[in-house]
């Protein structure tokens, strides 16, 4: 059963990198300027170098993808995280505010500091580091807030928790709209279109900031993902098993803040992606944490590859935000699951 298990996720980890080199691969080689494959070949094997591919790939389309399949990866992570410590299937850090809170931080620092998030022109590499840190806060803050109030006898009470989460996720967003209306016209046009959700102007800055982020934590929370098993049983059939429960749940909710953190830092506020990766993750896999966490990490990865090409083509030379794109998708997934948890 075991060796099944492993073929089965072996299986399925191949056919998600085949789908995310597809994704990327039509990302990489339409849009405005088509090119074909061997164009692209030749370019990044430095064959036959063009200043204007080299633009188009090296300085445009490839930091994209790279970082749609970061933030991908990250809220995939997230997600799972978020809903094997709440035994929760709709728990999801855009639901829960996380996301909001950690937007909200990052506005007040785009405020004070007059950082264009969009602005593929960064003068501080000092400020762009702060950015996830700033994040990390505001997401640990709704984190806290969420959690107090949806405790119930010291346990977590499930309709409290989506309850709050909406109610903080609606607090934050206003909290980021009124802050953002104070801004110059120029620097409010900046902040929508990253609180739409965009990495339209995603460039290799963005990547550095993000990826210490992504690699320390997340290699943090998949040690820890059998955890994730052990939280699906009673409490008190955990701590028997000698599990500290509160003290690691606390450490998993704060890596998975973190994660959340360092995506809306260089994304905006991409909802859904740590809703739908998991439940897909699970259904592929089975319910083995160990396999349903970088099964989920690749179905986030290549869903907003997809969704920002989608973003991207469909309404060009115009573009979506791909947080619009992700939540054309996710609402409905979201209400099928609503239906499906109360039947």
């Amino acid at each position: 059963m075991r060796n099944k298990a492993l073929s089965v996720f072996i299986i399925t980890v191949l056919l998600l990198l085949l789908l995310i080199l597809g994704a990327s691969y039509l990302h990489l080689t339409n849009g405005v300027f088509d090119m074909s494959m061997m164009e692209v070949i030749k370019t990044l094997l430095r064959i036959e170098p063009n200043s204007k591919f080299d633009l188009v790939i090296f300085e445009f389309r490839l930091p994209r993808i790279v970082i749609a399949a970061l933030v991908g990866i990250g809220l995939g992570m997230a997600g799972v995280v978020l809903q094997g410590i709440t035994r929760n299937g709709l728990a999801d850090p855009g639901i829960l505010g996380i996301n909001a809170g950690a937007g909200a931080a990052v506005v007040i620092f785009m405020f004070f500091f007059q950082l264009k998030l969009v602005s593929a022109d960064m003068s501080s590499w000092m400020s762009i580091l702060m950015m996830p840190l700033f994040g990390f806060i505001g997401g640990t803050i709704a984190a806290i807030l969420i959690f107090s109030f949806a405790m119930k006898s010291g346990h977590l009470d499930m309709q409290r928790l989506i309850l709050t989460g909406i109610a903080i996720n609606s607090g934050f967003g206003a909290l980021s709209l009124f802050l953002s209306l104070k801004m110059s016209a120029q620097d409010f046009e900046s902040a929508a279109i990253w609180m739409a959700g965009s990495i339209y102007n995603a460039n290799w800055i963005f990547v550095l900031t993000m990826l210490p982020w992504l690699l320390i934590l997340g290699i943090y929370v998949y040690k820890k993902s059998y955890l994730l098993d052990y939280f699906q049983l009673e409490e008190n059939s955990i701590t028997s098993l000698g599990i500290a429960v509160e003290k690691e749940k606390m450490k998993l909710l704060l890596a998975s803040v973190g994660l959340v953190s360092a995506c809306v830092s260089v994304s905006g506020s991409i909802g859904f992606i740590g809703l739908m990766a998991p439940h897909i993750a699970k259904q592929l896999v089975g319910i083995q944490h160990r396999y349903v966490m970088p099964v989920s990490a690749l179905i986030g990865a290549g869903l907003l590859i997809l969704a920002d090409f989608i973003g991207k083509t469909v309404f060009a030379p115009s573009e979506l935000a791909v947080g619009i794109v992700v939540s054309i998708i996710g609402i409905p997934y979201f209400l099928y699951l609503l239906v499906k948890s109360k039947a």
